[in-house]
């Protein structure tokens, strides 16, 4: 096998089981890939998300550009040896983020211009400077430097995000110069799923022409512009098409999300990959998933009860610990609460795509899919 060789081993209706091979080991698919924002899992040791089952860990490009610096990282060897991570990593643009600072961004044809959040620096960032940025961290998979539309928007709006996106996609895949490094194209055009199909056509246009000229073609895509506040049935509207419009021979990976049920219907709809900071967060405030739905472990109901956090699960929080304990420590607002649920949460979720995965490779996730569409945990998700 090859770098970046993405492999369909078997499909299930839409939903498939693949291999994709990074610079630091082979992934499986479907898989959900927890976020280490600051490169750090919060609460979560590198060695217990491989024991996990982990297969890629995310960082942030917008804050560790920022805060240590690309330089530093670079100098530490890169994030596989500045965080302890062995496994492969994959690094977003920082684009979402910078978006989201719309009060003080400064956006124009070559790039964009905003302060930071740590002390109100002027920084600034073009497609070629973010792959610079990106490629100092040692990611083994980046994204390109796109324009995320905030929902709603004008059609208008959402046009130039398109445009703006293709572009800088184009100049992103010119300067990309790291050989063990995947890139990836991010799909944009908000709910407008003709917005949508254009930009998987320039892309796919903008990489044949690279191609043509002696580089290389992205190696997957990003579905970027989703679960920025709409509904998610809003979002399922246009989900399926986008997806199954792009390559079949190339990894499919919907930005941003972690929401149980979503990951299960993203599956069903042809979806490879994801990212969350759910599980982390929600666990932060106290909060499990189960097989029954979430539980706000602050809930008096378990103060005197000694049974494992979800029946139905195997991670080392359910198999040592019970929800009287955990409730006990989210109360004292010990940080351990955290580290546990985080654990558990983490779990839960990591676990769902290995057991989808076995639904696809035996030929049966419509069975599957509708089975959790009908148990308790989907109508809490």
């Amino acid at each position: 096998m090859g770098l970046f060789d993405f492999t369909v081993e078997a499909q299930s209706g839409h939903a498939r089981a693949a291999t994709f091979e990074t610079a630091h080991g082979t992934v499986t698919t479907p898989l959900f890939m927890p976020v280490g924002t600051h490169a750090t899992v919060k609460g979560t040791l590198p060695e217990t998300l491989h024991a996990l089952g982990a297969q890629i860990v995310l960082a942030n490009t917008y804050h560790l550009s920022l805060r240590p610096g690309a330089d530093l990282v670079e100098e530490a060897g890169g994030l596989h040896s500045f965080m302890n991570w062995s496994g492969p990593i994959l690094t977003d643009s920082g684009g979402f983020q910078v978006f989201s600072l719309a009060d003080t961004l400064k956006l124009d044809e070559d790039g964009i211009s905003f302060r930071s959040i740590y002390g109100g620096d002027k920084v600034r960032w073009t497609p070629e400077s973010n792959m610079d940025i990106q490629q100092k961290l040692g990611a083994d998979i980046i994204m390109q430097l796109d324009q995320c539309p905030p929902y709603p928007a004008t059609r208008e709006f959402v046009q130039g995000a398109v445009d703006k996106s293709a572009a800088w996609a184009k100049r992103c895949l010119e300067s990309h110069t790291k050989e063990d490094q995947a890139l990836f194209g991010i799909v944009q055009g908000g709910m407008h799923l003709d917005l949508r199909l254009e930009s998987i056509r320039r892309l796919q246009e903008i990489g044949d022409a690279n191609q043509a000229a002696g580089g290389r073609h992205f190696d997957g895509f990003g579905i970027g512009g989703y679960s920025v506040g709409e509904d998610h049935e809003v979002m399922f509207e246009t989900l399926g098409d986008v997806a199954r419009a792009l390559p079949e021979n190339k990894p499919r990976y919907l930005m941003g999300v972690g929401n149980p049920t979503t990951l299960v219907r993203a599956v069903h709809e042809g979806v490879d990959m994801f990212d969350c900071v759910l599980p982390t967060r929600t666990a932060r405030m106290g909060t499990a998933f189960s097989s029954t739905g979430r539980m706000n472990m602050r809930n008096a109901k378990y103060k005197r009860d000694f049974t494992p956090l979800d029946h139905a699960c195997d991670c080392p929080t359910c198999r040592q610990y019970t929800r009287a304990y955990i409730r006990h420590l989210v109360k004292s607002n010990e940080m351990l609460a955290s580290v546990l649920l985080s654990q558990h949460n983490l779990y839960y979720l990591l676990n769902l795509m290995r057991k989808a995965r076995e639904a696809i490779l035996a030929g049966e996730y419509e069975d599957f899919y509708r089975e959790w569409m009908e148990s308790p945990a989907a109508k809490d998700y």
